[in-house]
């Protein structure tokens, strides 16, 4: 008796120095939780420090110069430049572009400083000329042709009429991406129309077939860089956008550079039976095996990765811009990151970013109602998380699928993007940070993750750094309107977009960026 005494005594105290022990721990996890709340700011730093003093080009537009400012940019709109496949495009209104660049922007066609050519029968690809050579040169990119868009689909105005309806102006290509196109050409303008000189020389690439995959366009402009054996600093294409009232619970907007961009992979699934007569079915047939494969694959959700890729790094850079509780959790992926993810995954547009995405696009089989068809064909889109490869994603969708009788083919398909330098000593992504806070004083600047695709993935060999942005404002209802019905932009921020390319082009004119600020420094 005194021996099982004994145990149990050494047992409660065993028990209870475990509890201390957790308590004590779950305390230490609580204070440096509490302390990370209050002082982590992910997205502090250059913006405070000594910047190389830059003598910049005032824009002082006129009245009439916005006027004919907004002119070019809704006669841009008003080119139906359609891509509808690789091989159908509307190269009619592509010619007709060419024509509306050169009458647009004199200066750029006729300046010493540029160089011009076609590329790809309909892309464009411009030089400006830098007075230092040392420096590296960067490239802006853009691309001129649309999605189809149709005005019986609800549309408040024609797609390619160029409206202005409460100060918008509505139509195909609004933030889709002529903005960018046609902002970039009218920056450049303005810079040669007032003397303006760049020490870093850059590019300009103007896609033509962007939305069909950008082989004829951006590839052809890739090969002609490296033909000259071309370097780039950066890349800066579209991408993400400045979010107002988008995300839940952030105070204020967050200007979001896309960092990298998921991958992408088209998979036909099929299954052939003996065709034969409706009225003596078999147990399965071909549409009833491939829809159980189907199912399968929707409801089993490939799986949850938020935190192994780029993605964390955008909610830490916007953390303390969050309210309690909110910050708490924010400021605390490492602790969090596993409960985040789980509400995230509730909503489509957030659970893009929590993992590899399945989506259903196709599906066909049947000829006639009284015969069963002996072909059932489906097409899965997939969008690659960063940590996972285009390989993994097919194992798992095999794995998943388990039948042999359906056949599972890739139609196309590529690894995510390799992700941007986006630290304190990462030129573009400061350059850019910097001139989105001058232009943008309000926002939080933060990385992020493009869940859509663009042409600059082509330029993987011409640079390490890719950045995807264009400071288009998206308040709630906006991000459908992209490829979607009433696309928009104010004129306002068209010519907030004007005059912030027209400050990159002179902010790039730095040599090195300066020290992040510190307690330390002198402001």
């Amino acid at each position: 008796m005194t021996g099982g005494r004994g145990a149990k005594v050494r047992a409660v105290r065993l028990a209870k120095a475990a509890s201390l022990a957790s308590l004590f721990a779950l305390a230490v996890l609580l204070v440096v939780a509490a302390v990370r709340t209050v002082a982590v700011d992910a997205g502090a730093g250059l913006e405070l420090a000594r910047w190389e003093k830059i003598d910049y080009v005032s824009a002082d537009l006129s009245g009439e110069q916005r006027a004919q400012l907004i002119s070019n940019f809704r006669e841009a709109i008003q080119i139906p430049t359609v891509s509808y496949s690789e091989t159908s495009l509307n190269t009619t209104a592509l010619r007709d572009f060419s024509k509306l660049l050169r009458k647009a922007f004199p200066a750029v066609f006729s300046s010493h400083l540029v160089t011009h050519e076609i590329v790809g029968e309909y892309s464009h690809l411009f030089w400006v000329a830098g007075s230092d050579l040392s420096l590296v040169p960067y490239m802006l990119l853009a691309h001129i042709d649309v999605v189809p868009a149709n005005e019986s689909d609800g549309w408040d105005a024609p797609p390619f009429s160029a409206k202005e309806i409460d100060g918008f102006i509505y139509g195909r290509g609004t933030i889709d991406d002529k903005q960018s196109v046609m902002g970039i050409m009218q920056a450049l303008e303005y810079l040669l129309q007032r003397g303006y000189s760049p020490q870093r020389g850059f590019y300009i690439g103007l896609g033509h077939d962007e939305e069909v995959g950008g082989v004829a366009g951006a590839v052809s402009i890739v090969n002609a860089l490296k033909e000259r054996s071309v370097l780039l600093e950066f890349v800066l294409d579209e991408g993400l956008a400045v979010l107002d009232g988008i995300i839940s619970g952030l105070n204020g907007p967050a200007a979001l550079i896309g960092i990298s961009e998921k991958g992408q992979a088209t998979v036909k699934l099929s299954v052939s039976t003996p065709p034969g007569h409706s009225s003596m079915p078999p147990a399965e047939g071909s549409i009833g095996i491939l829809a159980a494969a189907v199912k399968r694959l929707e409801d089993n959700p490939l799986p949850r990765l938020f935190g192994y890729g780029p993605e964390r790094g955008t909610f830490e850079h916007l953390a303390h811009k969050f309210g309690l509780p909110l910050r708490f959790i924010m400021s605390n992926l490492w602790l969090f990151g596993p409960l985040l993810s789980r509400v995230m995954e509730l909503r489509p547009e957030t659970n893009a970013f929590v993992r590899t995405t399945t989506a259903i696009t196709m599906f066909n089989s049947g000829v006639k109602v009284n015969v069963l068809p002996s072909n059932a064909e489906a097409v899965v889109n997939l969008r690659i998380h960063s940590a996972q490869t285009l390989k993994e994603v097919l194992d798992l969708i095999e794995a998943t699928v388990a039948d042999e009788r359906v056949k599972i083919e890739v139609l196309g398909g590529f690894d995510p993007l390799p992700v941007s330098d986006y630290s304190n000593k990462a030129f573009g992504y400061q350059i850019l940070k910097k001139t989105a806070l001058e232009q943008f004083p309000q926002v939080t600047v933060a990385p992020g993750i493009c869940v859509g695709n663009t042409d600059s993935r082509h330029y993987t060999e011409l640079t390490k750094d890719i950045y995807r942005f264009a400071p288009t404002w998206f308040k709630p209802g906006d991000p459908q309107r992209f490829h979607g019905v009433n696309e928009r932009i104010s004129k306002k921020n068209y010519e907030e977009m004007v005059m912030f390319y027209f400050r990159l082009i002179q902010n790039c004119d730095v040599k090195d960026l300066p020290s992040p600020h510190t307690a330390n420094h002198d402001l």
